[in-house]
């Protein structure tokens, strides 16, 4: 099992710091959220780029909704 080297007792927890967990979690959310569009821009472009247009013209709509999703959110 793991060590302890805390000066602390386990059962009052260990001290936290808590401005990593804040920089942890705000990365988390941002790599959520573009992680989020960029998979929607994709289906959108691959099902625009299959039904109406080609791999061009899927690509420049995956281009306008990313851009378009950079300035709303």
């Amino acid at each position: 099992m793991a060590e302890h080297h805390d000066t602390a007792p386990a059962e009052l927890g260990a001290p936290m710091d808590y401005a990593e967990h804040e920089k942890t979690y705000s990365g988390f959310l941002a790599v959520a959220k573009w992680g989020s569009v960029a998979v929607i821009a994709v289906l959108i472009a691959m099902a625009f780029g299959f039904f109406v247009g080609g791999f061009f013209s899927g690509t420049v709509l995956f281009i306008l909704i990313c851009l378009a999703a950079w300035f709303l959110l």
